[in-house]
């Protein structure tokens, strides 16, 4: 989330009962547990019982840089082939991991990883700003088909006013909003970066996201930490934001350029103090996104990953560092309290051992913060393992997954970033799938956006040669089925996209064939249907 020179130089230097078939079982329901949430979230096998235990529940997510070539594609210009086999090759990943989740960047730098009649094609992926991809695909309907039928969700990572990184190399295509709104646009030392003030930069913003939501069938939209831009020294310029991270401050910094808007604003009666007043900016723009998304598509959630710390007058005893709210002007403990978020990933991105940015006192620290009960799913800096500087070992992720684990107000988690699962740094992406993901999970639930139950799958089993044959039929608002299967008296888990029209429960090598099976079905929004009784009897 915070990507710099030195990250992507990292990132880029490495690189998997019976009845027969013609039956349909819509009888013997039961209903899932209330407290599902939280449930087994290892996804580890549950022992005895005539009827199933809770559904596994917890977000299990990784962002997807494509911000610097980060995470996706491996570098500039290749083919289309090529960038969709190295899509799919993340996915199949995430799948086999027992993530649920990926967060792709589509929008690095009011640019786009998809076609878009309002912002050019990004340079991330052809080298050129501007040109599409070769053949012609969009990537993001891509990435979504791919994810949905691994039962995977996918959430839409945007960057709200980033409009062109230190790092891009080819020029500003014509309909880049440095040439068709540059007075929307200041240039802050390297950077381009849209006026949070200005209201053609806000819209164009709000604009960008709604279309995506609008067009493509992704299940969250995802903002980042860069609101106004990091500070950075007025001289020598220095990147600020890994200097945040570090809790390193200039000794002089740069103010950020936006006189024109805070002078029309003073002429206008305007009554706050500056700072007030940016902060003010960006929460207008988080309201309106959070109304706008759900005006539009009620399932599509609103997430948002800020910076890590909490304003300096909340923070808890021994809490030091950088400031997002004076300096970001990001009132994130606002945004929480008043709900225009749907889940919250705060990026701890320090070990639990640093006792000024101690991760478990920040966990609970933005739990305290969580008035209005939103997700909490914070976000883990994997991408640390095997790092050249502030190395962390695995255990470092695998023990803050344990930490988030005991504090049942926080239900998820997100890896940053992709890269360094794929790579395995470590044996982290194996120690993960052994240790903390032994079995599929669902997404936890949302039901302040919609609380009906989702109608009642159709199955039908049938038993052949050494499997268990189910024959599956989608109800209303059926986006995945929950199947558990009964094994001598160990319930077995999966979780299977409602796309299926089959699915086979291979017989155990030690415990022999299913004697129970329970199907439900789970909508947009995680709620679970009625568990229908598909095989054997209780």
């Amino acid at each position: 989330m915070q990507p710099d020179l030195k990250k992507r130089a990292f990132a880029l230097a490495g690189v998997a009962g019976a009845l027969a078939l013609g039956g349909l079982m819509t009888a013997c329901t039961t209903q899932p547990s209330a407290s599902s949430a939280g449930a087994l979230p290892d996804g580890a096998v549950a022992l005895g019982g005539e009827q199933p235990p809770p559904a596994p529940r917890e977000f299990r997510a990784a962002w997807v840089s494509t911000v610097a070539n980060i995470d996706w594609p491996s570098k500039q210009n290749l083919g289309a082939a090529q960038q969709q086999a190295e899509a799919v090759a993340i996915l199949d990943r995430a799948k086999a991991m027992n993530l649920n989740a990926i967060v792709l960047q589509v929008r690095p730098s009011a640019d786009a990883i998809y076609a878009s009649k309002i912002e050019p094609w990004s340079e991330y992926l052809t080298g050129a700003q501007g040109k599409a991809p070769q053949p012609w695909y969009d990537p993001l309907k891509f990435w979504v088909e791919q994810a949905h039928a691994r039962g995977l969700e996918l959430h839409a990572w945007f960057n709200p006013y980033r409009a062109r990184h230190d790092g891009a190399r080819s020029p500003a295509a014509p309909n880049h909003i440095t040439n068709s709104k540059p007075e929307a646009v200041k240039r802050y030392g390297k950077f381009m970066w849209m006026d949070p003030a200005e209201e053609a930069a806000s819209q164009q913003t709000l604009d960008v996201i709604l279309d995506v939501v609008r067009r493509y069938d992704i299940d969250g939209v995802h903002i980042d930490d860069y609101f106004y831009p990091y500070p950075i020294e007025a001289t020598p310029e220095v990147a600020g934001n890994q200097a945040a991270l570090d809790g390193k401050t200039g000794k002089t910094e740069l103010d950020f350029p936006d006189g024109p808007a805070w002078e029309r604003y003073l002429a206008g009666g305007g009554k706050l103090d500056r700072a007030s007043w940016r902060r003010d900016n960006v929460n207008r723009l988080i309201e309106n996104i959070y109304q706008g998304i759900h005006r539009e598509k009620s399932w599509v959630r609103f997430g948002i990953s800020p910076f890590g710390l909490g304003r300096p007058d909340r923070r808890p005893p021994g809490i030091t560092g950088f400031s997002q709210y004076d300096k970001l002007y990001a009132d994130a403990e606002l945004w929480l309290q008043k709900g225009w978020l749907d889940y919250f990933t705060p990026q701890l991105y320090w070990p639990l051992s640093q006792a000024g940015q101690a991760y478990d006192v920040l966990l609970d620290y933005w739990i305290s913060q969580n008035t209005m009960g939103r997700h909490m799913w914070p976000g883990l800096y994997t991408s640390r393992i095997g790092a050249p500087t502030r190395d962390y070992q695995p255990e470092e992720v695998l023990n803050q997954i344990s930490v988030t684990r005991a504090r049942p107000q926080a239900t998820g988690h997100v890896h940053f970033s992709m890269i360094a699962l794929m790579q395995n740094r470590k044996g982290i992406a194996d120690q993960l799938r052994a240790t903390r993901y032994t079995g599929p999970a669902l997404v936890p639930a949302t039901p302040w956006l919609g609380s009906g139950a989702p109608g009642l799958p159709q199955v039908a089993a049938e038993r052949r040669g050494k499997a268990l044959q189910l024959k599956l039929k989608a109800g209303q608002a059926n986006a995945l089925y929950a199947i558990w299967a009964r094994h001598g008296e160990e319930w077995r888990f999966a979780v299977v996209p409602a796309a299926r029209v089959d699915w086979s429960i291979p017989d155990d090598d030690r415990l022999g064939a299913a004697n129970l099976v329970f199907v439900s079905a789970v909508d947009r929004l995680g709620i679970e249907s009625e568990r229908l009784r598909v095989w054997g009897k209780s």
